[in-house]
């Protein structure tokens, strides 16, 4: 295949083992782990997980990456667009509440395959926001829950931290698709998101005040209560944030305070992490359990 499916459109040929572009991924799908997982937002995870299903690659490369053994170093097994589907109903079988597809914006086609006859559960799309509103576009109607970071809004910042400063523009209109195609959050009877949008921040050290410009733009855009807002204050300095020295701390217990208390002023319905969350234990063993 030739891949535009991210919004750098590099062009890459991926043959179906031979990865190239700068996901360095080939046709097929790299997943590196599928198991239930507590630690998504509540009413994802639910009383007894989601399904995620992590895959390789990565059309960004960020600096702090927390799953960088996956994102940028590979680790991973392929697997056909139909074993992909087996594993959906693998993880189900297991008591998942949804199937969550993790940085999954490279492998879109596969999972359109995958997802060409609708599962008994939700499908959440969990990606870092870099989505084309095309590639989005061909989704339509297999995904029920959208799950994107929205990084920054600063292109200065998303190009030093992720190596693509178009990311806000094209994280914002990858939102705003997301909604457009789900509407307003949807509930069932035992407060579990059937439908909807979950925005998630990482508030990153020293850059409380893009955390706010971040903020305001989702309460300009979605009525209260429209989509949620996951305000996360897990970052610890992993993969190379060494090499940033502003990035080379842990956030601060003042910095969260005021994110959230901003949050709140704002009226965004969602989630605020306490700050035991900051610890590498909540990283996933990436091992090909369930591959």
């Amino acid at each position: 295949m030739i891949c535009n499916l991210c919004p750098r459109m590099c062009g890459a040929v991926r043959t179906e083992r031979e990865g190239q572009g700068f996901c360095r991924m080939p046709e097929e799908p790299v997943v590196a782990r599928a198991a239930l997982h507590r630690w998504e937002e509540p009413p994802i995870s639910g009383t007894r997980g989601a399904g995620t299903i992590f895959f390789s690659g990565c059309s960004l490369a960020c600096v702090f990456c927390q799953n960088e053994a996956i994102s940028q170093r590979d680790f991973g097994r392929p697997v056909t667009a139909a074993r992909l589907r087996e594993i959906c109903f693998e993880l189900i079988d297991q008591g998942a509440h949804n199937i969550d597809l993790v940085n999954p914006t490279h492998f879109a086609h596969a999972a359109a395959r995958a997802l060409a006859e609708p599962l008994p559960v939700p499908v959440v799309w969990n990606s870092g926001g870099y989505d084309r509103v095309e590639t989005l576009q061909v989704l339509e109607g297999k995904i029920q829950i959208y799950l994107p970071d929205l990084k920054y809004v600063t292109p200065e910042y998303a190009g030093r931290y992720s190596g693509a400063e178009d990311y806000p523009e094209a994280a914002k209109a990858a939102i705003l698709e997301m909604y457009r195609q789900t509407g307003p959050c949807v509930y069932d009877g035992e407060g579990l998101l059937r439908r909807g949008v979950v925005i998630r921040h990482l508030l990153l050290p020293g850059k409380l005040a893009e955390a706010k410009r971040v903020m305001d733009w989702a309460a300009e855009q979605f009525p209260p209560g429209a989509v949620l807002f996951s305000l996360m204050s897990q970052y610890i300095p992993w993969g190379r944030a060494a090499e940033v020295p502003e990035l080379n701390r842990r956030v601060r217990p003042s910095e969260a305070r005021a994110a959230a208390e901003y949050m709140a002023a704002l009226g965004l319905e969602g989630f605020t992490q306490e700050p035991g969350a900051a610890e590498a234990e909540y990283i996933p063993p990436f091992d090909l359990t369930g591959v």
